[in-house]
């Protein structure tokens, strides 16, 4: 698992160890290089990794790279952040948001 600005990067291969067994809930965000509105959410995932990184992992899965992972979940638009708790998918969001936004969104499954 590497690092890009502050959120983790996850692959097919380490998914389920990073995602899927994963103590906290996971925001993963399914990403592309190609992705304008992935670049522009991009630090707001940074921000809410370091803020919020005690209470929830946030990781990006390329999905151009990883498409075994990206097709198992039926993504289709990116950015899609989707929520994973006991290696279940409880929540998705589709498209770039302002952070205050996706905090709000995210209340139900990290607690306010």
């Amino acid at each position: 698992m590497i690092q890009a600005e502050g959120v983790a990067v996850v692959t097919d291969t380490d998914f389920a160890t990073e995602v899927l067994t994963s103590e906290r809930p996971v925001l993963v965000e399914f990403t592309a290089d190609w992705c304008p509105p992935c670049r522009q959410i991009a630090p707001v995932l940074s921000a809410i990794s370091q803020e919020e990184g005690h209470r929830l992992k946030v990781v990006q899965i390329d999905v151009d790279t990883n498409p075994e992972t990206t097709n198992r979940y039926g993504v289709l638009s990116m950015p899609t952040l989707m929520v994973f708790q006991g290696g279940e998918p409880v929540k998705s969001m589709v498209g770039a948001r302002p952070k205050r936004r996706l905090m709000q969104e995210l209340e139900d499954v990290i607690g306010a």
